[in-house]
């Protein structure tokens, strides 16, 4: 029994223009824009088999606040050029520059449309073969505690493990997922994870498992729906998908 990472899933005031954003940044396919939902994925990618993750913008009525968002996306680059020019062709389709104590840091941090944040990472060798996304990247007070969890709830490798982050990755293909110390959850998330369950899997059962594993389950007003919004223990909200 095991889960798999499936969508990055963000809130929008205009999940269309946010989302058409996304596809474009990424160089990926759009669809859906209009409809409350706007998904941003590779070209072949299946939802139902994932080896990676897409991008998924659901509309909602609150703008973002100020808050810097404790989910956020890591993009890729091969070479100092290479960074110069997506940050240049990143601005010219609407991100703008953020600061959020980065300092003087070899990364670019940059806002979405909405503002939520993103980083355009320097060259690193570890990233080389990810694609776009180079890591998900998730604020936390416990690395190690997560990796417990998160290493146990899903079937991504556990390849690293410290008091300052803890390192997953899909067998070695797509991006990473990253949670770095960064202090104690204080606002509800406007960017999450999506998982969905592997073929033959119960998603009733699963989400028993992550109940017994420590995941507690969030009322988010999500109503009669066909997920199960849940939160781990640290308070970070995710959603179990079904299958059909």
């Amino acid at each position: 029994m095991a889960l798999r990472p499936v969508l990055v899933n963000i809130k929008a005031v205009d999940d269309s223009a946010v989302g058409r954003f996304w596809a474009e940044a990424l160089g990926w396919d759009v669809s859906g824009g209009g409809s409350g939902a706007t998904a941003a994925k590779p070209v072949g990618f299946d939802w139902l088999d994932p080896v990676g993750v897409c991008v998924d913008v659901i509309a909602v009525p609150e703008p973002k606040t100020t808050t810097k968002n404790r989910v956020h996306l890591d993009l890729a680059t091969t070479s100092a050029a290479h960074q110069a020019e997506l940050v240049a062709r990143l601005q010219a389709l609407g991100a703008t520059p953020a600061h959020v104590g980065q300092g003087d840091v070899p990364w670019t941090v940059l806002a979405d449309p909405e503002g939520n944040e993103f980083c355009v990472l320097e060259p690193r060798e570890i990233y080389r073969d990810t694609g776009p996304i180079a890591r998900v990247v998730v604020d936390c007070a416990d690395p190690r505690a997560m990796a417990r969890f998160w290493d146990e709830a899903m079937d991504w490798t556990l390849h690293e493990v410290t008091d300052d982050r803890a390192v997953f990755r899909s067998k070695g293909v797509g991006p990473y997922l990253e949670f770095l110390r960064t202090g104690v959850k204080t606002v509800p998330d406007r960017v999450h994870l999506d998982l969905v369950p592997d073929p033959g899997d119960d998603k009733a059962a699963e989400v028993a498992r992550l109940r017994a594993l420590g995941a507690t389950d969030l009322d988010v007003g999500q109503g009669d729906v066909p997920w199960t919004c849940l939160a781990d223990p640290e308070g970070h909200e995710f959603c179990v998908l079904a299958r059909s």
